[in-house]
């Protein structure tokens, strides 16, 4: 295989030096639950890398031959020993520096029971105020997180649309994420817009000022979020 600019195509590509096929590199899609019981929900301390030892919704990559839904309660199942039932999509998010789209749903425990998995050194419910932020995962699920808090005080649950962009910022001293600050638009130039179409009538676009700025370059926190909607 060589790197290479296909004829009509304006990107690298890795080219088979024989027999010249394309060999294509996609987005990976990440579905998962945000698992409610009793005002509380569902999180799971990862016992592999990367994040170990850090906590995060339930979730994972989707298989070949299953739906957004179906691998999304597997992934909660396999995570978290939870069979759960989906309620709502909840929020997508897409990380284009790392190639991830995310589809998290709003879900519910069908029995009261769970437990770790292999991949899961525990599995608890949380109650809103008791989140450990400190020690989430992702930058992703913090922005989930986040949303989902912002949702429990307006009193109405919404679609959420994002896109993460994780930041190589540098600041000292911003240990818990700044609150989001809204301002919101009339234009709907974003490409995001056309995606979702038929929600045209309920949406409004916001810029969502949302920066957590990491300790170091490196700190998986370290992120902005844009384009964001909700409906």
């Amino acid at each position: 295989m060589m790197q290479g600019v296909p004829d009509g195509d304006d990107k690298p590509r890795a080219i088979c030096t024989i027999c010249g096929k394309i060999a294509y590199q996609n987005p990976k899609m990440v579905v998962g639950c945000l698992v409610e019981h009793g005002n509380k929900i569902l999180l799971v301390q990862r016992n592999i890398q990367p994040a170990k030892g850090l906590w995060t919704l339930p979730a994972g990559f989707m298989e070949i031959g299953e739906s957004a839904v179906q691998g999304a309660t597997r992934e909660t199942w396999e995570e978290a020993g939870a069979d759960v039932e989906v309620v709502s999509p909840f929020i997508h998010m897409d990380v284009p520096l790392i190639g991830h789209s995310y589809m998290i749903f709003r879900a519910k425990l069908k029995t009261p029971h769970f437990a770790p998995g292999p991949e899961s050194l525990d599995c608890k419910l949380f109650a809103v105020e008791d989140i450990p932020f400190d020690t989430l995962a992702f930058s992703s699920m913090l922005v989930t997180l986040n949303l989902y808090i912002k949702d429990l005080k307006a009193g109405k649950p919404r679609f959420h649309y994002c896109i993460v962009n994780k930041s190589l910022m540098n600041e000292v001293g911003l240990g818990k994420p700044i609150l989001p600050l809204f301002n919101q638009f009339g234009l709907k130039s974003s490409s995001a817009v056309s995606f979702f179409q038929w929600f045209k009538p309920k949406w409004r676009r916001l810029k969502f000022g949302f920066i957590r700025a990491g300790a170091a370059p490196s700190d998986i926190h370290a992120h902005t979020v844009d384009n964001y909607f909700e409906c």
